[in-house]
């Protein structure tokens, strides 16, 4: 029965969005989506998408944790859809909440607590607060929606003394952890604190961990087998990336505001769900001290009815506070206090001693974990008013506490009432506020006595948990699914369905000359900018080699040279170093940049971008407007004169050395030694040899790159593709060292005569791993060091 229930509100609630024509919007459909296609598209071309050539000019999709390569759901459901419908990828996301929803009814059972409760806990964890609001948030979603299964497993395992339980909770954690996001993170210490305090409380500790080390040890091996390959990958990307980690006061900005809690009770007192978007709560415009969080990030209603137990039930009837829930409210007010990041005291220390959390900027990614306690916390009310009906307030019930816990439920109360007023009256908003305040607190009262009045026997109590999951149910779903938190038309995202007309138009022109020039053997690339939010990163979708795109991981050295910035869809964002000061410059050059797509005619770009001169109209009408630029570098040549530069060096001046862009190769200090022959030099002096060479790419695929080439003699092939650790390369099946060459691009020396040189993507061989390994032991990058943050009002 409890099992139905909460299937049939996931299924209603999954519903909403097809039949209200909408999708998850944002991030989900900007960055996620597109990834699930580029992975499903790969993998039916029987390819692994290690690689991602359509991405930022070149991105390593195997260590980028939102690339959905680990997570065996997303990659079995790529294998099985390769190009899923928006709402399909929609249903696949929420199905994630599953596995930990129905979770909820062995955990309850196992404790003893009435199925209700259950029922209730699982409502909230699918549509309470974050796991709603922030539903755009996929890769967060996939973390999340394993957590109680992976407390439930945890649990059989340590008190039956279990491998077979042992191994599916190792197994169900790995899953649950290879987002390697935040919320995974929190997660994570959650089950470690779960099992040190299964051993500190048990009646002989030391035995009981004893009995149980060597099944700690086999879920901990398991686990860290699992997860060593993905997280030596990530580590190895974001010690190159735009985010090797984060100071305080970057962090501090994603703390979650105090004045947030106040939705706990009142769901829209903020306007959050307002389709006019007019949210007046606390965010970038109204805190004096700055914030990054809004108002999905600070949206933490779990219902009216729950938020009535919490308060009467649980705070002032003191059931919280019993010994069997401890551990859950211990869990609850520290994701709370690290929520509140630099409004809590101590979390800088925190923040700078613990190790990982420096990875992240989102203190308020905790409301997640918030979510969790809230719906351990109502669940358990639910089973105390179902077994004993409604907590008493007198002495011998809630003991020198019986006056404090009242009086503490309903300063909190008014608490989030002033709090809430407080907004409401900055922003203009003090009807809408009172309304939602109001509605709330003569919807609470009448419940409470509804309750008072049929809470004599355990069979109506039983009957009056029913309806109050009814009635949770159908207010969190009325209210959230399909929601302005989280859903927004599909013909926003018409790039993945069905483009208008003017803009389908100008996207066959430019493919089409894109395929004719990959018969030739040529590869240009393209840069989309400007267009809206799904453009970004459409060029996944629509196998077009993109210079920039959408993701907050990138790699640095690319970023410092080329200046993407982190989305594509506001011009204001896009940089220009002295390495790229224009679109026809050297480094666009090299890059093979030759098509630029815009939202408006390039006259109109903001008043920073370089001038464009010579540029040829290829279509432009309305919103789509693409240029050819006729100037770009071949995507392979070899070189027989060489130049030694240091790379990183030439990055921070942002200075590209000159140098003869047909007949010589940059290569990085690093790589000089591994140089078998003698090459002159431009700068030495040296003057253009005769030395003939022809490079021809014969077959280019998302891992590889196979090169015919013919010399006079020895030289250095260069490819203008990304330098990353994990490629290698080969002349005639024999493995060479490669080069890092033209600052950003690869290398290798081929002997005279004719040879096939084959670069392949391979960063999960052992020597891939070995080496990232070694490097994040030996690493020396100093710790970045606490920056202050904005005051607190």
């Amino acid at each position: 029965m409890a099992l139905a229930l909460i299937l049939t509100v996931w299924a209603l609630a999954a519903a909403i969005w097809p039949l209200t024509g909408s999708v998850v919007p944002w991030d989900s459909k900007n960055q996620f989506y597109p990834t699930l296609r580029y992975l499903g598209a790969a993998l039916a071309h029987g390819e692994l998408p290690l690689w991602n050539p359509y991405h930022f000019g070149g991105h390593p999709s195997a260590a980028d944790p939102q690339s959905l390569l680990f997570t065996p759901s997303m990659l079995f459901f790529g294998w099985l859809v390769p190009a899923p419908s928006m709402q399909v990828f929609d249903v696949v996301v929420f199905a994630h909440f599953l596995p930990g929803a129905l979770a909820f009814v062995p955990l309850f059972r196992r404790r003893g607590w009435h199925p209700a409760g259950a029922v209730v806990a699982a409502i909230i964890f699918m549509l309470g607060g974050s796991a709603t609001a922030r539903l755009q948030h996929t890769g967060i979603i996939l973390s999340y929606g394993f957590f109680p299964l992976a407390l439930w497993l945890l649990e059989e395992a340590l008190d039956r003394r279990s491998y077979r339980f042992g191994v599916l909770f190792a197994i169900t954690g790995a899953i649950m952890t290879i987002g390697r996001d935040q919320v995974a993170f929190l997660c994570a210490l959650t089950l470690i604190a779960f099992a040190a305090h299964r051993i500190c409380t048990a009646e002989k500790p030391f035995s009981y961990f004893a009995s149980r080390l060597g099944l700690l040890v086999a879920m901990g091996a398991i686990g860290g087998a699992l997860l060593a390959v993905p997280v030596i990958l990530t580590m190895q990307f974001l010690a190159t990336s735009t985010r090797p980690s984060f100071g305080f006061g970057v962090a501090a900005m994603g703390s979650l505001p105090p004045e947030s809690l106040a939705t706990i009770l009142f769901g829209n007192v903020f306007g959050s769900l307002r389709w006019t978007y007019d949210y007046w709560g606390p965010d970038w415009h109204s805190l004096a001290e700055g914030t990054w969080t809004d108002r999905a990030t600070n949206y933490l209603f779990i219902g009216t009815l729950p938020a009535l137990f919490l308060i009467w039930h649980g705070i002032a009837g003191g059931r919280l506070f019993a010994r069997e829930f401890r551990f859950f409210l211990v869990v609850g007010i520290a994701a709370l206090f690290y929520a509140l990041g630099r409004y809590t005291p101590g979390f800088e220390v925190i923040f700078d001693h613990m190790p990982g959390v420096d990875l992240y900027r989102r203190p308020a990614d905790a409301t997640f974990l918030i979510n969790i306690a809230l719906s351990f916390s109502v669940g358990y009310l639910f089973h105390r008013y179902v077994t004993e009906g409604i907590p008493k307030w007198n002495q011998s019930a809630l003991g020198k506490l019986w006056v404090f816990l009242p009086m503490l439920a309903l300063g909190l109360v008014v608490a989030a009432i002033a709090s809430a007023m407080a907004f409401a009256v900055q922003g203009g908003h003090v009807s809408s506020a009172m309304t939602e305040i109001s509605l709330g607190l003569v919807v609470a009262a009448i419940a409470m006595g509804a309750l008072i009045k049929v809470s004599g026997t355990t069979r109506w109590r039983e009957a009056a948990a029913l309806a109050l999951i009814t009635l949770t149910g159908g207010e969190l779903i009325s209210r959230h699914a399909a929601s302005a938190l989280n859903a927004e038309p599909a013909e926003r995202y018409a790039v993945f369905r069905q483009l208008p007309p003017e803009q389908l138009q100008g996207l066959q022109i430019l493919k089409r000359e894109l395929a004719e020039r990959h018969e030739q053997g040529q590869y240009p690339r393209v840069e989309i900018l400007g267009l809206n939010g799904p453009w970004q990163n459409a060029s996944m979708v629509l196998e077009i080699e993109d210079i920039i795109g959408y993701n907050p991981l990138r790699l640095a050295d690319y970023e410092r040279a080329i200046g993407p910035g982190e989305n594509a869809e506001d011009p204001n964002l896009r940089q220009f170093p002295a390495t790229f000061r224009g679109y026809k410059c050297e480094l666009a050059n090299l890059l093979g940049l030759e098509y630029l797509v815009l939202d408006r005619p390039i006259e109109r770009l903001p008043r920073h971008f370089p001038r464009l001169t010579g540029a040829e109209v290829v279509y432009g009408t309305g919103k789509m407007w693409i240029y050819r630029m006729n100037s770009s570098s071949p995507r392979v040549y070899v070189a027989h004169q060489v130049s030694a530069v240091d790379s990183e060096a030439a990055l921070d001046q942002e200075e590209l050395p000159e140098f003869n862009r047909r007949t010589e190769a940059l290569i990085d200090d690093s790589s000089m030694p591994l140089l078998k022959a003698r090459y002159g030099s431009t700068s030495a002096g040296a003057t253009p040899d005769s030395a003939k060479s022809v490079a021809r790419i014969v077959k280019y695929k998302r891992n590889s790159v196979s090169i015919d080439v013919e010399n006079s003699e020895a030289g250095v092939l260069v490819l203008h593709d990304i330098f990353y650790p994990g490629w290698e390369v080969s002349v005639d099946g024999q493995r060479q060292p490669i080069l890092r060459a033209n600052l950003l691009f690869r290398g290798v020396e081929v002997p005279e005569g004719k040879h096939r040189v084959e670069f392949e993507f391979r960063p999960i061989s052992i020597e891939n791993i070995v080496a990232a390994a070694s490097d994040l032991v030996k690493s020396e990058i100093e710790p970045i060091k606490t920056a202050s943050a904005a005051p607190i009002r």
